[in-house]
């Protein structure tokens, strides 16, 4: 693993006493639930959703940018810069929050406890940036893919992951510090709109719109109730060890890996690259 100085790449870092984590000096609060990354970090390792996501994201970034320093922005407990690390891709977790022990528990080595703003990063300074359901949690989202669309160099790379459809929220999206869902129109209009190129998008997680429409949003519209406490065996989060599911998850990972798009799902994936107007 390539341990990097980020004081190459922003101007408010320092590393930690045991040189162990990156951090920034100011500090912003931002819309996750308090328990939010320790919840998952319990769940991450068995949990089908989390796994698949995984495999889509690694098989994206090969495709595009193997070569390239990802910055994952926003990355919880760095579930997903573990997978790259161990794929061959070197990667900067960058998360605000608590996650971030957790995340050098895995044994990551470049961790910054910051957002992209606190830590002063660099304009043209990131190749390729991901941010994993993380925009859902912005409030002005616009502002903050102008931001990215800052940050990066020319010819860089931004892979995005967006929970799918506004008929799909419920309660548990309220309590996740969800802002909004998406479809690829929305998400690629706002891209586009600020000046990126849509490389490639997809949805993924074909099977999960009836059961979460079911389980979790006519629920939410029936019960009314405001928030709903964690659970880590919904649907999304169980082991996936059914031949149906895994029938399903294999299908999608062959078309993403072909390029080709999936015309439903509970998530968006778009990967868009810089192209100044």
């Amino acid at each position: 693993m390539n341990i990097l100085d980020l004081n190459n790449y922003a101007n408010n870092v320092a590393l930690n006493t045991d040189n162990s984590i990156w951090h920034s000096k100011t500090k912003r609060k931002v819309s996750y639930p308090n328990n939010g990354n320790d919840d998952n970090f319990e769940i991450e390792d068995n949990s089908f959703w989390f796994q698949h996501r995984n495999n889509c994201i690694i098989a994206s970034v090969k495709k595009y940018c193997p070569n390239e320093i990802l910055f994952d922005v926003g990355g919880g407990n760095g579930f997903v810069s573990k997978g790259l690390e161990d794929s061959g891709i070197t990667t900067v977790l960058v998360e605000p929050g608590n996650g971030v022990i957790n995340a050098k528990r895995r044994g990551l080595k470049n961790i910054l406890n910051s957002t992209l703003e606190d830590a002063k990063f660099k304009k043209l300074s990131l190749s390729a940036i991901g941010v994993f359901d993380v925009i859902e949690h912005i409030p002005n989202d616009i502002e903050f893919l102008q931001s990215l669309f800052a940050y990066m160099k020319e010819s860089g790379l931004l892979f995005i992951t967006v929970p799918a459809y506004s008929f799909l929220w419920s309660n548990d999206d309220k309590f996740a510090g969800h802002y909004r869902r998406y479809t690829l129109k929305s998400i690629k209009k706002k891209l586009t709109d600020i000046g990126f190129n849509i490389k490639y998008s997809t949805y993924f997680f074909s099977f999960l719109p009836l059961p979460v429409f079911f389980l979790r949003t006519i629920p939410s519209i029936i019960k009314k109730k405001e928030q709903v406490a964690f659970n880590k065996n919904i649907i999304e989060h169980n082991k996936g060890k059914g031949l149906f599911i895994q029938k399903v998850l294999k299908t999608e990972l062959i078309a993403i890996n072909s390029k080709r798009s999936i015309p439903f799902g509970s998530s968006c994936l778009v990967i868009a690259s810089k192209n100044f107007k």
